[in-house]
């Protein structure tokens, strides 16, 4: 793991949630609040005052988080190129039938749950998307991309070729290049990685709700997987703009740790990238964007294994909480950072884990 000591004191001053997003989410077809569970003989077994888990098994029909980012920001960059008014008011069809008609097109690329979210927001507005993918994907997450509609392309390469090809593919007039990641020089995707923050935002508010009806806060520790980093990065701003701030945590794959790679740097580094079950995660380069927040607000990068994370996916599903490898990757980094010691984890500690992803199929790590 990776300690970043100078988190503890950093404080995230700016913009504050924008309350649309919310408005605009409760509006789509298939909303629903996620379930927090509260897992307290885990939190026994490991001498903490509280754990809980936010589960987003289930979020719109989908079994990942990654809907909340995609669809505020396809709304927002779909609304901006048919000159509609950037409003949660406006509706969906009613935005997709412009955009059918000026013949926008939406291109992506994707390490699994992304692109199929992009591909669910184009399918609402009946607009077409096509989903470039790594070599690396299994044929089952292709399929399921597929299956909302989008045309799928796989690369001969990893997901930062993705990203490559996915730019190529996008340099049309009538296309949107829709991202969760950035890199320095591109102009236009910075904005709507903003959106795609924005709309992650829906999470942690209903979470901090979901507490105070608990009557229990607040939170010390919010632990996230990163892949290349938007989420974590909406965490981070949420934590640490808080009085008082939890301690921020990230976790990734061995096999691709490249947030840990370049906290350890200094500076964004690429990594090249191996197999792991946690493959929502596999991705090797952080998002330009999200940089300086993570680099700032992260207390701990903690990497986790194949096996591990398998583990724990086992354990939570004896609480019955039916997640996939990447959602239960933060209770492996907390195990670690609880056996270390780090970061004054202890009995009047409010522990979350945020899980992003359903029940799924992966090979079974020996």
């Amino acid at each position: 793991m990776f300690l970043n000591t100078s988190a503890a004191s950093w404080k995230y001053n700016g913009p504050l949630t924008n309350p649309e997003v919310a408005s605009f989410h409760r509006r789509l077809p298939d909303y629903n609040t996620t379930t927090l569970h509260a897992l307290p003989t885990l939190a026994e077994e490991l001498g903490l005052g509280h754990v809980f888990l936010k589960d987003e098994s289930n979020r719109f029909g989908l079994p990942a988080f990654k809907i909340l980012g995609a669809s505020w920001a396809t709304f927002k960059a779909v609304a901006v190129k048919c000159n509609f008014p950037i409003t949660s008011s406006v509706e969906v069809q009613e935005l997709g039938t412009a955009a059918r008609k000026a013949g926008v097109k939406i291109v992506t690329c994707t390490a699994g749950n992304w692109g199929r979210a992009v591909a669910r927001m184009a399918k609402y507005m009946q607009i077409p998307v096509t989903v470039f993918v790594p070599n690396t994907m299994d044929e089952a997450t292709q399929k399921k991309i597929a299956g909302e509609g989008a045309t799928v392309v796989v690369v001969d390469g990893d997901y930062d070729h993705s990203i490559l090809v996915a730019r190529k593919e996008a340099e049309g007039p009538d296309s949107i290049l829709m991202m969760d990641t950035s890199w320095e020089g591109y102009e236009e995707i910075p904005q709507v990685i903003k959106w795609v923050v924005e709309g992650y935002s829906t999470m942690l508010t209903e979470t901090d709700q979901q507490l105070r009806d608990l009557g229990i806060g607040p939170v010390t520790h919010a632990i996230a997987s990163v892949g290349v980093g938007s989420w974590a990065q909406a965490v981070a701003m949420h934590y640490k703009s808080a009085t008082p701030a939890a301690s921020v945590i990230a976790v990734e794959p061995d096999t691709a740790a490249c947030l840990k790679t370049s906290l350890e740097a200094g500076k964004i580094t690429p990594i090249e990238t191996g197999h792991s079950i946690m493959n929502g995660m596999n991705c090797g380069t952080v998002s330009y964007t999200a940089w300086e927040v993570l680099r700032n607000g992260v207390d701990a990068s903690v990497e986790v294994t194949d096996v591990e994370a398998h583990r724990d996916l086992e354990y939570l599903h004896e609480q019955d909480v039916e997640n996939g490898p990447c959602g239960a990757a933060p209770l492996s980094a907390l195990r670690k950072l609880v056996k270390e010691k780090k970061l004054g984890l202890g009995r009047d500690s409010i522990v979350i884990l945020f899980s992003t992803e359903g029940v799924r199929d992966y090979p079974v790590p020996a």
